[in-house]
């Protein structure tokens, strides 16, 4: 009997363990879920002085990303890499390395679910920067940038590509010129790294400019 009893506790176990695998995989796979309410509540503590409240900013502060709108799966892995050091930013990192699990995934979503304000181009660099965007440089290598954050700049969720559409043109362009100078490097398969690599300074303006003033 008491035999019995240790092998029915031992499957237990195992098909207990086997469950919470497949739910962390199945959540993994799939959108990022929180408590928007109580990452609202973490926000107002610690990210509005540079994201804004309402997750656009503050004005004169360009550098700081828009975060309203963005996707959650990115913004967790961003919290998540800036709290393993995999990313790092003198004002970011010690923000997030105090962060539990539970602390991300709630700001995630309470970002995500935010209305975007929206952006401006500057009228003189729209034309390059659309041609990047579109159709890349074929004679220097640069790829199209709709290719993985797609024709309105909304990117992708699941494959974490970022919104990009709206955000601030100066975070754009400090952004290009960390992943060219390998100053970050978080990104998948150094696939950011790559096209940076090959951008020119005007390229890279362009870019950011006609980026920002897209619309969904």
């Amino acid at each position: 009997m008491v035999g019995i009893m240790k092998r029915v506790l031992i499957t237990g176990i195992l098909v207990a363990g086997l469950a919470a695998t497949s739910l962390h995989a199945a959540t993994s796979a799939g959108t990022i879920t929180g408590n928007a309410e109580k990452g609202k509540e973490k926000a107002s503590q610690i990210c509005q002085a540079c994201h804004g409240l309402d997750g656009n900013g503050v004005p004169g502060q360009p550098i700081w990303p828009k975060l309203a709108g963005q996707h959650p799966n990115y913004i967790y892995k961003q919290l998540t890499n800036f709290k393993n050091n995999e990313r790092y930013n003198a004002q970011m990192s010690p923000m997030a390395m105090p962060l539990s699990d539970d602390e991300m995934r709630n700001l995630a979503a309470y970002y995500s679910g935010l209305p975007q304000s929206g952006g401006v181009a500057a009228a003189d660099q729209v034309e390059l920067g659309e041609k990047i965007y579109r159709a890349g440089n074929p004679k220097t290598g640069v790829p199209a940038c709709s290719g993985c954050h797609g024709p309105a700049g909304m990117g992708t969720n699941l494959a974490k590509f970022p919104r990009v559409s709206g955000q601030y043109p100066e975070y754009l362009d400090q952004t290009l010129k960390l992943f060219r100078k390998m100053e970050r490097a978080n990104d998948p398969n150094g696939m950011m790294r790559g096209v940076a690599a090959r951008m020119t300074d005007e390229e890279i303006a362009a870019v950011a400019q006609y980026i920002s003033g897209l619309r969904q």
